[in-house]
């Protein structure tokens, strides 16, 4: 008989190198999703106004929230809030929670099998769920933003579209809110998913450093704005169609005649204002479900 301890592996590390539960992963990105947006808001509303008119446009980020605050009220940077905490709540904790899943179905397994490629089409796959779900909140988020004066109540909203429009005005723009996640998506989680072997490569800092996420995350969101805003001007546009009038028939014809009547450059507009929402909205909401991740015993993304 040996006399010689027996090393045990200690349960934690069983745990964490245990496959996490799928609820646990949603509801986790659900969370940081949810605490994100609360403080984040504004800055969505202060952008969609500027998409939808031309007049807060030509204000810019400063004179638009200077003119929504001066007319409405403060508490109208907050408009829709209640839409957008149940858009988070959907749309966003699954396409955060669905990406390491998505990633091993796309063959993701290895170092060597994990591509640049296979990190984008993960995300993107990802992303287009969780779009399908979060749509009809996406639609009532934007109708509340856009709304002048009064603040508008969530459940009014709703009925007046369904009274206007029945249920398919719940995925009006849905084409082009799916095409713009899976670009988000697919450009958010693959550039965070690089960014972060690069930057752990060049400190030698461990992927569960705090500031190897920051930085990764902060250039996850200017890569996301760069590619995202032409998909964000389309369906912005198409969500907020007057209920009596139908100006663009699809993403397409949207694209068509924003570039024919106003030209390309009008799919960028409101650059500024996405960057400013893109960059805090990314890094503190990858950063809290990173976090979360390893307070449950998680490894890092």
């Amino acid at each position: 008989m040996s006399l010689t301890p027996q090393r045990q592996t200690p349960l934690l590390a069983t745990a964490a190198a245990a496959p996490p539960p799928l609820l646990q992963q949603l509801g986790m990105a659900g969370c940081a999703a949810v605490i994100t947006v609360t403080f984040i808001h504004p800055i969505d509303v202060v952008k969609t106004r500027i998409q939808v008119s031309s007049e807060y446009g030509k204000l810019g980020m400063a004179g638009s929230t200077k003119k929504i605050v001066g007319a409405e009220g403060v508490g109208a940077l907050w408009k829709g809030i209640n839409a957008a905490w149940l858009r988070e709540s959907s749309y966003t904790s699954l396409r955060l929670g669905l990406y390491e899943p998505c990633k091993v179905a796309f063959g993701c397994t290895t170092p060597e099998s994990t591509t640049f490629l296979k990190k984008f089409a993960a995300g993107s796959a990802a992303g287009a769920l969780g779009s399908t779900v979060g749509n009809p909140f996406d639609v009532l988020k934007t109708k509340m933003m856009t709304t002048e004066g009064k603040v508008p109540s969530i459940t009014g909203t709703a009925k007046e579209l369904f009274k206007n429009q029945g249920i398919k005005g719940f995925y009006r723009g849905i084409d082009s809110n799916v095409a713009r996640a899976m670009v988000l998506n697919g450009t958010k989680m693959s550039c965070y998913d690089t960014t972060k072997m690069l930057v752990v490569e060049t400190t030698g800092l461990s992927k569960t450093s705090l500031l190897v996420q920051f930085l990764s995350a902060g250039a996850a969101g200017f890569f996301m704005t760069c590619t995202v805003s032409p998909f964000d001007m389309i369906r912005t546009r198409l969500m907020n169609q007057p209920a009596d009038a139908k100006i663009y028939n699809n993403a397409l014809d949207c694209f068509v005649k924003i570039v024919k009547n106003e030209g390309p450059a009008t799919l960028w507009r409101g650059f500024i204002p996405i960057w400013s929402r893109f960059a805090p909205t990314t890094t503190i909401q990858l950063v809290i479900f990173e976090q979360l991740r390893g307070v449950m015993g998680m490894k890092a993304l």
